[in-house]
């Protein structure tokens, strides 16, 4: 008995013997390729995610450490050195005010935060001299929230002594009469930035009842 070996090598009418045809061969090296990407694109996903989380929860803590310094300056607002009263400025995307918080000795520190674009800044200005007053050309400013996304919506938002924590009670109109302020609410809108086409956003606010100034609001 002979026997044959029916596998044989090579082409023959537009076949690779063997078994494949070269359509097959090149649709299986074309599934191939793809699925070598997919896997490639999984683990550069994998591998850059825990990095954008990371990026996300710092924007917000950001957010958060800027807030709380925020609230604590506004709560201890006082008479600035000079007399000035203690919240000079209230505007939509712009606060001035005078505070003691953690100040050295007797100094009162001018205190201005604002918005502009995405960014909420801090301004701070000690007073010098002998009496004591504010040179405003030695104002120190710093970025302090670099991801705002409020679009239109104020920064700031002031109500007076009747404000009772009400999400229905309406703050203060401009133009904003300072005098009538006891009650200051700041609201920032945080982008995630999760990834780069990433649009989600993080809402943060704080309200504070400034302790020199109120009367029926509790601390």
């Amino acid at each position: 008995m002979v026997l044959r070996n029916n596998k044989t090598t090579g082409f023959r009418d537009g076949k690779l013997l063997m078994g494949f045809t070269i359509i097959e061969v090149v649709i299986s090296v074309s599934v191939g390729i793809l699925l070598l990407l997919v896997a490639v694109d999984l683990l550069i996903s994998v591998s850059t995610s825990p990095k954008s989380q990371i990026i996300s929860m710092g924007n917000i803590e950001q957010a958060k450490t800027a807030v709380s310094t925020f609230a604590n300056e506004l709560r201890n607002a006082a008479i600035g050195n000079g007399g000035s009263y203690s919240i000079t400025e209230a505007e939509n995307n712009e606060i001035i005010f005078y505070s003691n918080y953690r100040t050295e000795g007797n100094l009162v520190y001018r205190m201005r935060y604002y918005l502009s674009g995405d960014t909420l800044y801090r301004g701070v200005t000690i007073p010098t001299g002998s009496p004591l007053s504010y040179d405003l050309g030695s104002e120190v400013v710093k970025p302090v929230v670099t991801v705002v996304s409020n679009g239109s919506d104020p920064a700031f938002y002031y109500y007076d002594g009747s404000y009772n924590g009400s999400s229905t009670y309406s703050p203060l109109y401009p133009p904003i009469n300072i005098n009538m302020i006891r009650f200051v609410k700041i609201s920032m809108v945080i982008k995630n930035q999760i990834t780069n086409q990433d649009n989600s956003t993080f809402p943060i606010s704080a309200g504070v009842a400034v302790r020199n100034l109120k009367d029926n609001l509790g601390n």
